[in-house]
This record gives C-alpha cells, structure tokens and sequence, in this order.
C-alpha cells in the first residue's frame, strides 16, 4: 500500500505479491505441513484421534455432494457477513461521531473496551438470554468487530495532515472535496487492516455462537454434532471448510479495496 498521491490513495499488492515463484513456495508450505499431517496421521494410527488428509478430503467430497451441506454454508455465511458489515459500519459512524465530539467519545469509549476485554463465550450465553440462537452470530459477529473498526478508523482520522486541513479552511474548501482530499487516503490504510482484523474475528466469534446457540442449517450445528457423534472426519472437513471461507471473503474484500483507486479517481473528476 502506497502513500497519498495528489490526495488520492494508490492500493497495490506488495513488490513482488504476483511472482509466480511466490505462489510457489506458498504450495510447497502447504504440500510439506499435508506431509506432516498424513505423517502423523500414520504414526498415531488411529482415524478417532487424527485422521488421515485423504480420509478428510474424501469425507469433504462426500459432504459437498449434499444440499444440506451448501444450505449451511449459505446461511452461516450470510450471517456472520451481516454481523461484520453491522460492526464495521457501526464503528465507521461512531468513530466519525468521536472524532468530531470529544463527549462522544468519553462516552462510548469504556463500552467498546468493556466488548474488547469480555471472553465470546461470554457474550454468547448472555446473548442466548436476549435473542434467539439464528440471530446469535450476527449479533457476536458485530460485537466482535465493531470496536476493532472503531479503533482503526478513529486512528486514521485522527493521522489526518493538520496542516492540509489549516490550509483547507483557509481556500474555503468544501466539506466533500476535503474528505476526498485529505481524510479519505489517511483513512484507508486504517481501514483496510480493520477489515483484515474484523474478518478473522466475525469468522472465529460467528462459528462459535453457532456452536453454542445450534441454529438449524448451520456450520456451528454441523461442528457440534461431528464432535458430539465422535466424527471426527467430519470435524476436520467442517473446519477445512470455515478455514477456506475465512480467506475467501478475505480476497472479496480486498480485491474491492484495491479497487477503490480507480473509484476515487473517477469521483474526483466528478
């Protein structure tokens, strides 16, 4: 990620992030940890305790073929990326608020670090208390990113040049094209690591209140029942699977970020 140009944010990959010899490397890590797996798999020989990589695979293939399997995976999905957008927007207002009034900040801010401190699974046995067990995730989901984006994006307003921002006042510039201009590339980079953050957290905290909360046609229900019946083939394909749909919403998310580039170019020519 690059620096400000212009008053306009230029979001690239790393030097280097498309070398085809990095995707390499990337392979082989996860050829020589499946070595691992299948090596210790062998040497415990037992399918109960861990069992083996082609077991699991065959087992996912198995699952995939069933309607159920895709209709969890939709609704568990639809409410954790309900949760996590609720959180982040909600963080991206009050951190706007806070910004611009101190009071709102004292206010909210013992709040936010009460969320932070308090364990998930506590939130989930309360929140079984108040809502029901379908709405369980969305609402951890938001808990779990809301101060993470509120933090983070306060941050960057607050980075936001001084001087830049003395010199707008002072020509007169709108409201808009300051935002634009100044508060807009300062908040980005603060931004996008809310996002990767927030991600990682609605993905761990969501699945967990499904875990504990077993809405119907869900990841969480699918888990706990694995575990519960002892199959354990089962577990690591459910995971397999919630491990995969943590980094593809991941590159969704960015690859949108990349893109606000071009959005910010063709909205300063407006």
């Amino acid at each position: 990620m690059e620096g400000t140009n212009g008053g306009k944010v230029n979001i690239s990959a790393p030097a280097g992030g498309r070398n085809p010899g990095n995707y390499f490397i990337k392979i082989l890590v996860i050829i020589f940890w499946i070595i691992v797996w299948e090596c210790l798999s062998r040497i415990i020989n037992e399918e109960l305790f861990l069992p083996s990589f082609g077991s699991v695979v065959l087992t996912l293939i198995e699952l995939v073929q069933k309607q159920e399997f895709w209709s969890s995976i939709a609704n568990s999905f639809a409410r954790i990326l309900a949760g996590f957008l609720l959180g982040f927007a909600s963080g991206l207002m009050l951190a706007v608020a806070s910004y611009k009034n101190r009071a709102m900040y004292e206010l909210i801010s013992p709040l936010l670090k009460v969320i932070k401190a308090t364990p998930v699974a506590s939130f989930i046995i309360l929140a079984l208390v108040w809502i029901s067990s379908a709405n369980l995730s969305i609402l951890i989901s938001f808990l779990m990113v809301l101060p993470v984006s509120f933090t983070n994006i306060l941050s960057g307003l607050e980075s936001a040049d001084k001087k830049l921002l003395e010199m707008a006042d002072v020509f007169g510039i709108g409201r808009w094209k300051r935002i634009k201009a100044i508060y807009f590339p300062a908040v980005i980079p603060f931004a996008v690591s809310a996002v990767s953050i927030g991600m990682g957290f609605s993905f761990k905290s969501g699945i967990a209140a499904e875990v504990i909360g077993r809405p119907a046609n869900s990841i969480g229900v699918n888990l706990y029942e694995a575990k519960l019946y002892l199959m354990i083939k089962e577990l690591f394909a459910w995971t397999i699977i919630i491990v995969l749909l943590s980094v593809l919403f991941e590159k969704i998310v960015m690859v949108a970020i990349k893109r606000y580039g071009s959005i910010q170019d063709r909205a300063a020519d407006l």
